[in-house]
């Protein structure tokens, strides 16, 4: 006689997702009640570039309205980058656990802010502070943009159980174009900075911009 065997089946809980994404549209309603105009001109970022020119000062880099919207653009690539990691795991649970994805935050975060100390350490050793801070802030607003357009991107895959890979890769071929053309467009912006210090703009370009997202994407690849 066959003695049956029961195996728990464990089910992630999406509710502390469900919390994340409130929280985060939360802070998108008080922005956009707090700094109205602001906003209105960070909606429009992607078909015009009066944002950019506004709000330019270096000290927008730390307000409220920059720092606030830099969670939810790390939560919005932790989602994304959760989600790419479980689609072909055989750990399906992976793609609702909590654990994960405070691992995945905490990653991410730390690399953004390491990477953001570097580059001033290195801006100031090569005597190009203000392009540094101006190419930061125009990256900023730009990743800022493609996340929180990530984020109604985000719930629809993680509450879908059924995707397509095609889905998958068209994703990531938006994200990858909206990034190029972010660069092409602070390219076209700060080109007489860059004209009068190009070689370190190079140097710039290939330790800090290229090197640490091959890096990361080798990192994420193989472990």
């Amino acid at each position: 006689m066959m003695d049956l065997v029961y195996h728990e089946r464990l089910i992630g809980t999406k509710d502390w997702a469900t919390l994340v994404f409130v929280t985060c549209f939360a802070l998108i309603a008080i922005n956009r009640s707090v700094f109205e105009n602001r906003f209105a001109e960070f909606i429009k970022l992607a078909v015009s570039d009066k944002y950019t020119k506004i709000y330019k000062d270096s000290g927008n880099m730390l307000s409220w309205f920059t720092i606030s919207f830099f969670f939810i653009q790390v939560v919005s690539f932790t989602f994304l980058i959760q989600f790419l990691l479980s689609y072909n795991d055989d750990d399906p649970s992976k793609k609702t656990s909590w654990v994960f994805f405070i691992q995945l935050f905490t990653l991410i975060g730390v690399f953004i802010l390491a990477k953001y100390l570097i580059e001033k350490i290195i801006a100031t050793a090569f005597n190009i502070e203000e392009f540094n801070e101006l190419f930061n802030l125009h990256k900023v607003n730009y990743r800022t943009y493609i996340g929180l357009l990530l984020l109604p991107v985000n719930i629809f895959l993680f509450y879908n159980n059924s995707q397509h890979a095609i889905v998958i890769y068209v994703i990531i071929g938006l994200i990858i174009a909206a990034s190029i053309a972010s660069y092409l467009v602070s390219l076209r912006i700060y080109q007489n900075l860059i004209l009068g210090k190009l070689f370190y703009f190079i140097l710039y370009l290939c330790t800090l911009e290229i090197a640490p997202y091959y890096f990361m994407y080798y990192w994420f690849t193989n472990s």
